[in-house]
């Protein structure tokens, strides 16, 4: 019998039955679906899981997804200086020939760096994806996060949700002034609800709000402010010094996170732009026309590269990916092994 095992790590917060099972069930699931496997082609699963947690509930978890017919062992962790915290890992046998190659191994929940003591620096990795709009910086950020486990940060949403409170406030967003006398009125925060990001401001729920063709053209009018971005750049490092994060936007690379360890400047040809956002607009039901998205685009590709604060640009150690012909998961594959070679590399 031929058998072939895929490795899988997540990690909690807390070392309560509710949330290991949980976890570690999306964990397997996720080591299934992307490797196409069945519950009953599953031999055995092996996990290990650090000092700090319940090592009984995972096996626990197996059996609630499904894995009825799989032998599982559960193993305490030996302590390792530099090993990651409240960890869960699993090693899954299935019954199969796979080439190796093929194999897709699960990191969640910012467990891709299982052993901080390996890597010559930090162990919290910085991915900046900067690019003009519509070049698909935000739908890769989140797929390539969730394949890694780190964090995804919108950095546009923030100013988008600025330019909302403008606009809500009857604030007029081209008038520097008028918006800076309001800045500290507004409190942006970011919540996460069924493993989404929600962006909540003055504590309501913005996250669908932000995506109109006014809040859009907004958002590059308020992002050229200089006291605008300091605050909302301060809240954007403040989360990249917690974890590993892949975080987009205009200046990621150049002024947000100079020091990250990937970068990568995400551009295309504008019509094929404009398209990808037309549809995206389109399929959320928004009356909107290709030729205003066509504008909308070419005037925030002025406003995000002409202005004084921090413009638009490619920053000299990043690298430059042209998107214009390739697919989703294409582009995405792209940013997944950039991470994984600076892993390897230190």
């Amino acid at each position: 019998m031929a058998t072939r095992a895929i490795r899988g790590a997540t990690t909690v917060r807390t070392n309560t039955r509710e949330e290991i099972i949980s976890e570690t069930g999306v964990m397997l699931l996720e080591m299934l679906e992307r490797n196409s496997i069945k519950k009953e082609d599953v031999i055995s699963v092996i996990f290990t899981v650090t000092s700090d947690l319940n090592a009984a509930f995972p096996a626990t978890a197996a059996r609630s997804i499904g894995l009825t017919r799989a032998g599982l062992l559960d193993f305490p962790e030996l302590n390792v200086t530099g090993s990651l915290k409240m960890c869960i890992r699993a090693l899954m046998f299935i019954d199969g020939i796979m080439p190796q190659s093929e194999i897709n191994h699960v990191y969640l929940n910012n467990a891709i760096v299982l052993r901080t003591d390996l890597l010559k620096k930090e162990h919290r990795v910085a991915v900046a994806l900067d690019g003009p709009a519509g070049s698909g910086k935000s739908t890769i950020a989140k797929m390539a996060a969730k394949e890694l486990g780190f964090i995804y940060i919108d950095t546009g949403a923030m100013y988008r949700s600025v330019a909302l409170y403008c606009i809500d406030k009857d604030i007029d967003y081209n008038n520097e002034v008028q918006v800076l006398r309001k800045l500290d009125n507004i409190n942006i925060t970011i919540e996460n609800a069924n493993r989404e990001q929600r962006y909540i401001l003055n504590g309501n729920d913005v996250t669908d709000l932000i995506r109109s063709p006014e809040v859009s053209d907004g958002a590059s009018k308020v992002a050229a402010y200089k006291a605008v971005r300091e605050k909302l750049v301060a809240i954007q490092r403040e989360l990249a010094s917690k974890q590993s994060v892949i975080m987009d936007g205009r200046d990621i690379g150049t002024n947000v996170l100079p020091k990250a360890e990937v970068k990568v400047f995400m551009t295309g040809e504008v019509e094929e732009r404009a398209r990808r956002r037309y549809e995206e607009l389109h399929l959320k039901g928004m009356a909107v026309t290709f030729e205003e998205i066509l504008e909308d685009i070419k005037k925030r590709d002025y406003n995000d590269s002409h202005r004084e604060y921090n413009p638009l640009r490619q920053a000299d150690d990043a690298v430059l990916l042209d998107t214009t012909h390739m697919s989703v998961e294409e582009v995405k594959d792209y940013i997944v092994a950039e991470v994984k070679k600076y892993i390897k590399e230190v």
